[in-house]
């Protein structure tokens, strides 16, 4: 725009920028730099444990079936089981390789990248079955059900890896990350940005933004990222950023025809354009596309609470309370022991917390404080400054008693609390129960944490425990509540066990 002045990330005017020309779609996508060398690390894991997996099931059903062909189809087909490991190993790739399961896009995104390495290897052992069927081909099934699970389990497993890895990096040193440049009104880009600021682990490197509200004159220092031109600039800031995507935050001030506009531009350009609209905190289960009439519609489900799934969670949580219980029974007993002969007082605390719906219940620990601690409560809250935020945690609490500290710190004081999810009071996984007082604090958004059982850990715990602010728990515990599943119920125990472990964050 004649007139109209740039300013660079470090907050300098620089000189405008010539008109560009914008040429043919067709152009080859960019790809962050980093990309290519941990696509070549996925190549490398995934062909050598596909190689392992199909030569342990033929070292397997070979040394059982003797010297018997693992593919016949009368006279004109028969070979052993060699050519038929090479054949399955070589085909597998490809499926692996035609199904995109290493898409720049996909890669390190969890879940969905697991689902398409099992979804292209399923579809590779139907076609193996059909083709078998069709052509009357004699398989060694053992060999094939054998070399299939193992397969899938070793790759999926190393993606996990890689994925733990590649976000340990992006916290630690912010390496492998993908640039991009953010577009909308200044409240939204401010939002997407807090966003990203909370999940580093995301990948995502916002260099600048394209505000559609930034008042004249106004810089980097009313806002998150830096002002880097106008919505008509943004094909040149692109190619001049070196930026991997683009990214649209919420709708205002950009009606349809300036994200078709948008969309147009980028398409000479090869990088992506995402669109990030005014829905955060909903998993992608609940969130799906669908065209209707041209328009790309979003539907967002409704939370699941219905009956069938509350049962399923309930017969989850009984049986797995119950094979803990009888595992943590040495454990149970020692600490009962050790708080008995410390300090006087009970040897469980028991007190009234607020679970599902409202409903009042009698919560149990061992008890890790002083006798009559609870009356001093109020006073070291008032204390601390904390007495009017819903989250009663005292620093440096006074009241614990030296065995208190070992069993808070290995959360060894709330394994009596599986017996409140054998009665059906609570659940394994869910937010925490609080106080009555606690919950007259709530405003309308921390009342939805009632919606579900209160659980022994969740993702408040594993996300920080007692080091996270109240603002960060409940946003951790209303996604909970608006997402949760019992695959997640089952990952959240899982990595409970290496936070206690680690014993980080415990008070």
């Amino acid at each position: 725009m004649p007139g109209a002045k740039n300013v660079d990330r470090t907050g300098e005017t620089v000189p405008p920028r010539p008109a560009l020309a914008i040429g043919p779609a067709g152009v080859r996508r960019p790809k962050p730099s980093w990309m290519s060398g941990y696509s070549l690390r996925l190549l490398i894991s995934d062909a050598v444990l596909v190689l392992i997996a199909v030569a342990a099931a033929q070292l397997f059903w070979s040394g059982i079936r003797g010297h018997e062909p693992a593919v016949e189809a009368g006279a004109w087909l028969s070979f052993g089981y060699t050519i038929a490991s090479l054949v399955l190993w070589s085909a597998w790739m490809l499926v692996l390789l035609f199904f995109g399961t290493r898409d720049p896009r996909l890669v390190g995104s969890g879940l969905e990248e697991y689902g398409r390495v099992a979804g292209a290897s399923l579809r590779l052992f139907g076609v193996i079955a059909i083709v078998a069927l069709l052509f009357r081909i004699d398989l060694a099934r053992g060999y094939i059900i054998t070399a299939f699970p193992v397969g899938v389990i070793l790759v999926v497993g190393a993606r996990w890896c890689w994925r733990q890895w590649l976000r340990r990096e992006r916290r630690r040193s912010g390496k492998y990350m993908v640039r991009i440049l953010v577009v909308g009104s200044m409240e939204s880009v401010d939002h997407l940005m807090g966003e990203f600021r909370r999940r580093p682990y995301l990948g995502f490197d916002v260099v600048g933004a394209c505000y559609t509200d930034l008042p004249s004159g106004e810089g980097r220092s009313v806002t998150e990222a830096a002002p880097l031109g106008t919505l008509a600039e943004i094909p040149v800031i692109v190619r001049e950023q070196r930026l991997h995507a683009v990214a649209l935050a919420g709708s205002e001030g950009l009606p349809a025809s300036t994200v078709r506009k948008i969309a147009w531009e980028l398409e000479s350009t090869g990088v992506d354009l995402m669109v990030a609209p005014a829905i955060t905190d909903v998993a992608g289960p609940r969130i799906h596309t669908r065209p209707v009439g041209g328009l790309p519609l979003i539907y967002v489900e409704s939370p699941s609470y219905e009956a069938g799934a509350r049962v399923a969670k309930s017969l989850f949580d009984f049986g797995a309370a119950l094979a803990l219980t009888f595992l943590a029974s040495p454990v149970l007993l020692i600490a009962a022991i050790a708080v008995a002969t410390s300090s006087k007082g009970p040897v469980l605390f028991k007190q009234p917390r607020i679970g599902l719906n409202g409903k009042v219940f009698h919560i149990y620990k061992f008890r890790s404080m002083r006798e009559g601690a609870d009356a001093e409560l109020a006073e070291l809250l008032e204390r601390q400054g904390t007495a009017g935020t819903p989250l009663f945690k005292v620093e440096d609490d006074p009241r614990i008693t030296r065995v208190g500290r070992i069993l808070r710190k290995y959360s060894i004081d709330e394994l009596p609390q599986l017996f409140n999810v054998l009665r059906g009071d609570m659940s394994l996984v869910g937010p925490r129960p609080q106080r009555a007082e606690e919950v007259a604090l709530y405003d309308p958004a921390a009342s939805r944490r009632l919606l579900v059982k209160p659980g022994i850990t969740g993702l408040w715990q594993i996300s920080g425990r007692s080091d996270l602010s109240w603002e960060d728990a409940i946003r951790w515990d209303l996604y909970y509540v608006e997402n949760w599943s019992l695959i997640d119920d089952m990952l959240t125990l899982i990595r409970t066990v290496g936070v206690v472990l680690r014993s980080h964050g415990a008070r």
